[in-house]
This record gives C-alpha cells, structure tokens and sequence, in this order.
C-alpha cells in the first residue's frame, strides 16, 4: 500500500511516515466496529459516563505531548494546542454529566395511554476530518456520539495521521472497547467506499466546500445522513458606537486563531464610515504586535501554515486581490526563511469582485471593508455563500443582539466578541458553510433514531 508522509512546516522536516490501510483491513475495522456498536449501545449511560471522564483525564495527563504533536504535525503555536487539548477534556466532562438528560425521553400527549420521543443510537457513523485543529474537531463529534451509544471511525487528514492514532489512543486508555472509536489510514480517494459500506449509517465532515459536497454527494446516494461544518468567511461588523479598542484587539485575536487557519476566523472586517480609519489604524497595531515563528515557542502567536502549497495559494489570492486595485497595509510578502511562514496581513479598498471579498482566505490575511452605515454594513456581511459565524460590535446591545439575531445570515452570531465554538452551544452554518448542528444538545441527536414509541 502507499505510505504518506507528515511534514513539519516548520523546518520542512518528515515528522513520520504512515501506510495506507487497504480496502480489505478498511473493511474489517468497520465490520469489528459495528459488531462492538451492537453491545455498546445496550450499556447504560452510568456505564459510559466513567469511560469519557477518565478520556478527559487521559487528555490533561498528556497535554504537552499532544501540543507537541500537533506543532510538529502541522504547526499549531504550543499554547494554542495546550488550550485545544484542555477543550477536549471540557467536551468530553461536559457529555458525560449531560448527555442522558439532553437524550432523556420526551413524553408527548395524545390520544395514547402513553407516547413520547425516544432517542436511540443508530450506530458507526464516519468522521472526515481536517487538520486544523487535529484534536478538536475529532472531540466535538467523538465525545456526544459515543455518550449517545454510537460507535465512531475516523478519516483524518493524511498530515496529521499521528494526532488520528493518538485519539484512538485516549479513547481505549480510558477503557472504552478497543473497536468502538477507530482511525482508518485512508486517502480521501477511498471514502467514497467506506460510505459506500451498509455498517456505516452516517457521515460528519468539517472541511472545505467542495470536498463537503463531494462527501454528501455520495451520502446521498447511499441515502445517509451527513452533518457538514465547510468553509466560512466570517463578517465582524463595527458600528458607528463600537468600542474600537476592545474591537481591534478581539478581532486581531480572532483572524490570527490558529494563524489564521480557522473555518469561524474573523475574516471580513465592515466598518462604517466614521470609524473606519481609527479602527484601522488600531487594528493595524494589534496584527502588528503578534510575534511570529517557531510553533514550540512560548511567545509565538503565530506559527507558520500547515504546509508550503497552502501558503502559495493563500499568497496567490492577495496577490490577485491587490492587483484588482486593494490596498496592502500590512504584510503580503512571502517570508525569505524556511518553513510554510505568511506574515499577518491586512488590506483594504477591497470591493465586490476580488478574490479576498468573496473568498475564504484561511490564513492570516484580515479584508478591511468601508461601508457608509449599518444598513450598508448588513448587507455587505450577508453578500457570501458563506454563512458560519459572525459578530457585531457596538456599545448599544439591544442594537446588537437584534441584528446578530435577526440581520445576520449565519449559523453563529456574537456580540462585542469573537465566535468561538463551545460544548454547551449548538455550532454549524448556513448556505455553503454546511447543514446541521454539532455541541450542545443538537450535537447528538444528529446521529440518533427519533423514534416515535405509541402506547395504546
């Protein structure tokens, strides 16, 4: 079979080389899955309650390799995977004190001596998952689908094949059954198979816009369900009463998250006419201060892209984008030392038709838009295919809370702070930024039979 390689986008170095499953050992795995689904979903919740706790345990007990895995594996700054490691521990707890209740049976009143909604597993369901946040996106999924009786395969991102296998890893320390959460080494051209396979009942991807049609293209016609979190071009709307300290600095943090490699990443930044180039000017200083370079260094905010070609293609799309007439005021320029580097980036006079107005741009590279007001402001946020997260900035929060609820055409809206995805809240988008929901109480019932119980 073919062996593919992890490389480290720092130093350009192999980080390990991994082989391919075949389809036959693709196979037996899932086989082995669904066959240990069928006594796991017959546990009761007390019994699996113990097994994701001690995940959580297992999680903390090695934070700093996994953080170290994941720098070296795709350059993610040290302190940026210490916090995803403890992310998954919080999902992991906050599933196994809440689940039951969130699947709890729901009595309805008919004309029955007795009826109510009853959820229940309906077992293997397959993850495709992207290398940006290795851990995380895994967790999200893994930690409500097992709690609600599922078993779980995974499809990672070949570049972080070790992250895959250390999450099966921590799934079957904690003493869950070895077959019931398991990592297939497959390349994306053997997906289609496994969806193909009748022991897998569902599908959930994170991932980029085209291969989330291609996933549920094929789910489709096996007529399966898919859960889909794409792409995202997140619109960060600062009014006219926005406090602009506070909004430079969060929307700093929020398009340099994970070097700008973050589906809900601020992206587009529309701010009305009075403070557009005071909000400029502090933005400018806050991308400015963070310290690029090595990911296994404390003081690093961003590290380089997770490999060389994404780079290139980031670069390639500012480079279009000034050339149609954007304004670059920070940034731009590949840097001249190895490693996959881009510096933070910020351009304005970006109007409809570029490609940093109407692309995702997933790395650090911020699009500073001038609107005349929130009416504009509005429009200009909702003018994407892309519909994730968005947030709205101004010192009037019934103002805010109105058009956060109300205006903006996206599946997450915050106010006065970044989106940012959270066990305890339903997370997904809209238009081709996918369907369904994953956390929260939406999260599990995803992947659940709503079965109809009728007593007479």
């Amino acid at each position: 079979m073919k062996t593919v390689q992890s490389i480290n986008p720092f130093d350009e170095s192999v980080v390990a080389s991994h082989e391919l499953m075949s389809d036959e050992v693709i196979a037996e795995v899932i086989e082995e899955n669904h066959q240990t689904f069928q006594s796991w979903r017959k546990t009761r919740f007390s019994e699996r309650r113990p097994l994701m706790m001690k995940a959580a345990e297992v999680l903390e007990a090695n934070q700093e390799q996994y953080a170290t895995l994941m720098a070296r594996e795709m350059g993610k700054p040290i302190k940026g995977g210490r916090a995803e490691v403890q992310k998954c521990a919080w999902a992991c707890r906050w599933y196994a004190e809440n689940a039951e209740a969130l699947l709890a049976d729901e009595p309805i009143q008919t004309e029955a001596s007795r009826a109510y909604t009853h959820y229940a597993p309906i077992g293997t369901v397959l993850a495709v998952m992207p290398w940006n946040f290795p851990l995380w996106q895994v967790f999200r999924f893994a930690a409500p689908a097992l709690m609600a009786g599922n078993g779980g395969i995974l499809k990672h991102a070949s570049n972080v094949f070790g992250s895959a296998l250390v999450i099966e890893d921590v799934f079957r320390e904690a003493g869950f059954p070895s077959s019931l959460f398991r990592t297939l080494l497959a390349s994306a051209s053997q997906v289609a198979t496994i969806i193909e396979n009748p022991r897998v009942r569902a599908v959930t991807l994170t991932g980029s816009t085209p291969a989330g049609k291609a996933v549920a293209s094929k789910a489709g016609e096996m007529l399966k369900k898919t859960v889909l979190e794409l792409g995202g071009s997140d619109p960060y709307v600062i009014l006219d009463d926005a406090d602009l300290d506070l909004a430079a600095s969060v929307c700093a943090s929020s398009r340099l998250i994970n070097s700008g490699q973050s589906c809900i990443a601020a992206k587009r930044f529309i701010v009305t006419r009075k403070n557009h180039d005071a909000f400029l000017e502090r933005f400018v200083a806050e991308m400015k201060a963070r310290k690029m370079g090595d990911p296994l260094r404390e003081d690093v905010d961003i590290g380089p892209q997770a490999r060389i070609d994404l780079r290139d293609e980031l670069h390639e799309q500012v480079r279009r984008t000034v050339e149609a007439g954007a304004e670059l005021v920070l940034g731009g320029e590949v840097p001249p030392s190895k490693g996959a580097f881009y510096p933070a980036t910020v351009l304005t006079g970006v109007e409809k038709g570029m490609a940093a107005y109407s692309e995702e741009l997933f790395g650090p590279v911020a699009t500073v838009i001038r609107v005349e007001d929130e009416s504009e402001a509005i429009d200009v946020a909702n003018d994407s295919v892309f519909g994730l997260g968005g947030a709205v900035f101004s010192r009037d929060l019934v103002r805010a809370e109105r058009i956060a609820a109300e205006e903006m055409d996206v599946g997450c809206c915050f106010v006065n702070d970044f989106v940012k995805s959270d066990p305890r809240l339903a997370f997904g988008g809209v238009k081709e930024s996918g369907y369904g929901r994953e956390l929260g109480a939406f999260g599990p019932r995803e992947f659940m039979n709503i079965k109809t119980v009728s007593v007479r």
